[in-house]
């Protein structure tokens, strides 16, 4: 028997790491990093990426951020040069972390030869990949404020990192630069409902009061399998999709993640159709997104 559009019951969403998508996770960071490797290399230095970093601070951003993850899978917090990170790391909320880790990193990491940089990166990536190799992607790691996030997670996001950041650099410099339906459904699916399945930690904290009662938005794509966020009163989980979500919203991975990370308004996204909303509640996406956020 066909399994039914919509649930009857309320069911806690299964998780979405499954071998075929850590697979492609692994792929997809290498070639990314590829990608960006050749591109930042050839960069002007100095063009400004975004409002505050140049060409040259976004490359070493990223390879910060890699380079971390390469020491936190391999145990060797004594070669990155913020040892005392991890006290940060614990700490770090979505409104914290520009003014905290994202500093400290760069204060830290002072290289800005765009060929030491992306060196860098590519011996910090292909360490990453050679220490989880054989490594369970389900393995949960703790990650910003107190966050849990499994191992397939973790490459998702430094995929996005590479492809949010060569997006910038590429805009800043007037070159071409792709972000793949297929790539950012991986950040979707294996970050963002997975963190939401394993427990957000302090991450979403913002010191005010909560919005008090359910709000249930359920995601769909043709690239990833159908799921339902939930935020009660400040707590977030996920579930398979249920006949009383409140919004519903049709999107394209790479849309979706331009417009959370602040790249692309969201009217812009909706009047391409790669965002549509709908359902018997939409205005509670306003108050769902001011709370799960991203930086």
């Amino acid at each position: 028997m066909a399994r039914a559009r919509y649930q009857t019951h309320r069911t806690i969403a299964e998780t979405r790491v499954t071998p075929a998508k850590w697979d492609a996770a692994r792929v997809a960071l290498a070639e990314v990093t590829e990608r960006f490797g050749v591109l930042a290399a050839h960069a002007d230095p100095h063009a400004m990426a975004t409002a505050d970093w140049s060409v040259a601070d976004t490359a070493a951003h990223v390879t910060a951020v890699a380079w971390l993850n390469a020491c936190s899978v391999g145990h060797d917090d004594s070669s990155f040069p913020v040892p005392s990170v991890r006290e940060q790391v614990a700490a770090t909320t979505v409104d914290t972390l520009g003014a905290g880790l994202n500093t400290a990193f760069l204060d830290a990491y002072t290289e800005r030869d765009l060929g030491e940089v992306v060196a860098r990166l590519r011996s910090s990536i292909e360490k990453f990949l050679g220490l989880t190799a054989y490594q369970d992607p389900t393995t949960l790691m703790d990650w910003l404020g107190g966050s849990r996030i499994p191992l397939a997670g973790l490459v998702a996001h430094l995929t996005n990192e590479l492809l949010l950041h060569g997006r910038d650099i590429a805009r800043a410099v007037d070159a071409p630069w792709h972000v793949p339906n297929a790539y950012a459904a991986q950040f979707f699916e294996l970050f963002l409902v997975e963190i939401a399945r394993n427990g957000t930690g302090h991450i979403l904290d913002r010191g005010a009061p909560e919005r008090e009662g359910r709000i249930a938005v359920e995601f769909r794509s043709a690239h990833t399998s159908p799921v339902t966020m939930v935020l009660d009163t400040g707590r977030l989980w996920v579930e398979e999709p249920s006949r009383d979500n409140d919004v519903r919203v049709h999107f394209e991975p790479a849309a979706l993640n331009l417009v959370l990370f602040h790249r692309v308004p969201h009217a812009r996204a909706a009047l391409t159709g790669s965002l549509r909303v709908w359902g018997r509640r939409p205005w509670l996406l306003v108050p769902f997104l001011s709370k799960v956020r991203l930086p």
